[in-house]
């Protein structure tokens, strides 16, 4: 289940808090490395204090540590965790909560003086969510309605110098300061967290409407659709932003569990088409759309956009690489005769790799896609008729976009387009929006009345044929190595992993959103790396190694990626993301089935 947990820890009871201060005082002035010493569990009132791994050195990671609250303490009412989705909401307010009060008092301020003899450590944080709400290590609830937490400390030094006293305050005197008002119910706004998790439980039942309305997306009347700045998540003021109305066409009516009824624009399983000039909001619009494969938080603005949790953004990515994946549908007659049909290549052009990124997309099962203009390679997505009519079909190896979207949606594949340069997408379209100062027009009749007086695109002609094969590919290896060895990962940015001797870049994975998303695909590749060398994962494809991988996230949580770490800072990625961390991999080997 979301954010559950996994039963109370068989560790070594050290003590009470009692005990842990006055081990943490004896302590002062011994050489860092004791703080090795105070490992294990100490009994505080209404909660245990666990401190997992003490770090070994004043400038290495932070010590991991959780507290565990007991039911009796927390007194979380039962209806907040009830379902997975509400627990997962609870959770994230819980975090949110413990990083407010730790903030609030100033404890997550690390103290450094003096270089290398000077004071040091005694920071505390706590994985801090952004804008979109995921199951997460960061707290767990289980299925009594305990709670815990977990969090780091820079334990304190001076120089290699223990400051016991300093610690004993941290941990002893602080930080049941920080529980009681980040996690007891008691001390919680009650009307905010049962907004909170309402809130979600409404976006989630949305999402899931979807299917049977015929739908891919909904945009909530009302939205806040623009972001604050171009480096924000966070809602343009609503003073400045133009709040999203649906065109009358468009408009459906959804019954929520909570909020009740809602109205907004359907966007039709189909392909549907954002057209309008530059800066009227078609690329915010579609941003929006990525981003509603998530939950929000009340008040981003978005609560009400959803999008199929299996909706993917596909692009161009110069040199990224490609291995074993049949791109045959759009690329073929290559030069030399190149196979496309199990290409590979270190080095991908910008029509290449976005037709890998589509054909992996598909293999993971995507229902539907994403794409803007901006950021597509020009000649993947069209060729009018003057370039067809100087360059022979027969010379040109590309199939281009539009000459497949009818035929991916015979598939059961959906195309979200934003499009400003060419009108020959009028005609392969269900639904043509067009935004002008931020406001959405139904102008579908309009579209197709121009394509009819213009006539057909000569790309079109290929929508009548099928759209061709998509190949399921077994990972043969991941990294070199035993699989029984543990590569080194860091993880220091959203878009890159050091995963090995490897800079593993991921600045092509839009829907991508937090760091914490990145640590757990790290910690991914390392397990689908051991499960690869193991004779029941043996031929499986990498559809089936991440379905079963996602399976254990909902049965068994996020732990599952590195049981033993306990870590607190993992969010949970899409199998998407995931498998396409392993197809940017230079070291990964694919086999077709």
């Amino acid at each position: 289940m979301s954010g559950r947990g996994r039963g109370r820890d068989q560790l070594r009871n050290r003590g009470g808090a009692e005990e842990l201060n006055s081990h943490l005082r004896r302590l002062e002035g011994q050489n860092y490395p004791k703080y090795h010493d105070v490992e294990g569990s100490w009994q505080f009132p209404g909660f245990t204090f666990i401190l997992d791994r003490a770090q070994s050195d004043p400038f290495a990671q932070p010590s991991r540590c959780r507290v565990q609250v007991s039911p009796q303490a927390a007194q979380l009412p039962r209806d907040l965790w009830e379902s997975p989705i509400r627990r997962t909401a609870l959770c994230d307010y819980l975090t949110r909560s413990l990083a407010r009060a730790v903030s609030a008092a100033g404890g997550d301020v690390r103290t450094v003086s003096g270089g290398w003899h000077g004071q040091k450590g005694g920071d505390m944080t706590v994985d801090t969510p952004g804008q979109h709400i995921l199951q997460r290590t960061s707290c767990l609830i289980d299925d009594q309605g305990g709670v815990e937490a977990r969090l780091t400390v820079g334990l304190p030094a001076r120089g290699r110098t223990i400051l016991g006293h300093m610690a004993a305050q941290i941990l002893v005197e602080y930080l049941p300061r920080y529980v009681r008002a980040g996690l007891f119910y008691g001390a919680q706004d009650a009307a905010a967290l049962r907004r909170h998790v309402d809130c979600v439980e409404d976006t989630e039942a949305l999402r899931n409407a979807l299917p049977g309305m015929g739908l891919v997306a909904f945009v909530g009347n009302g939205s806040i659709l623009p972001r604050k700045t171009g480096e924000s998540d966070l809602p343009m003021p609503a003073t400045d932003a133009v709040p999203f109305t649906s065109p009358e066409s468009l408009m459906v009516e959804v019954t929520l569990p909570r909020r009740g009824v809602v109205k907004g624009m359907g966007i039709r399983q189909g392909v549907t088409l954002i057209v309008g000039g530059g800066f009227h909001g078609k690329t915010t619009l579609l941003k929006a759309l990525e981003a509603g494969i998530y939950n929000k938080v009340p008040g981003d603005g978005r609560e009400l956009v959803v999008t199929l949790s299996d909706a993917v953004k596909v692009r161009a990515e110069d040199g990224r690489r490609v291995e074993a994946t049949d791109i045959s549908p759009f690329i073929s007659n290559l030069p030399f005769g190149k196979d496309t049909t199990m290409f590979r290549t270190p080095d991908a052009s910008g029509s290449t790799s976005q037709a890998a990124n589509i054909q992996e997309a598909l293999e993971l099962g995507a229902s539907a896609l994403l794409l803007d203009e901006d950021v597509c390679a020009t000649n993947f997505m069209i060729r009018d008729a003057r370039m067809q009519a100087l360059v022979k079909k027969e010379n040109e190896p590309i199939t281009p976009f539009i000459s497949k979207i009818r035929s991916l949606l015979a598939r059961g594949v959906s195309s979200i387009l934003v499009m400003g340069g060419s009108g020959d997408y009028f005609g392969v379209s269900d639904t043509v929006l067009r935004m002008d100062s931020y406001k959405a027009s139904d102008v579908t009749a309009e579209a197709l009345a121009i394509d009819k007086r213009f006539g057909a695109a000569p790309s079109l002609a290929d929508n009548k044929k099928q759209y061709g094969t998509v190949a399921s590919r077994t990972p043969v290896t991941i990294y070199p190595g035993s699989p029984s060895e543990r590569v080194k990962t860091t993880t220091r940015q959203t878009n890159l992993i050091q995963f090995g001797e490897e800079n593993l870049d991921l600045s092509g994975l839009e829907q991508l959103v937090e760091m914490s998303q990145t640590r757990a695909i790290a910690e991914a590749l390392c397990l689908l790396r051991s499960w690869i060398g193991q004779s029941q994962a043996s031929g499986a494809s990498l559809a089936e190694l991440l379905q079963r991988m996602d399976a254990d996230f909902d049965s068994k949580g996020l732990d599952v990626l590195a049981p033993a770490l306990k870590a607190g800072n993992f969010a949970r990625p899409r199998i998407f993301e995931i498998a396409a961390a392993v197809n940017r991999l230079r070291s990964v080997r694919m086999e077709q089935r």
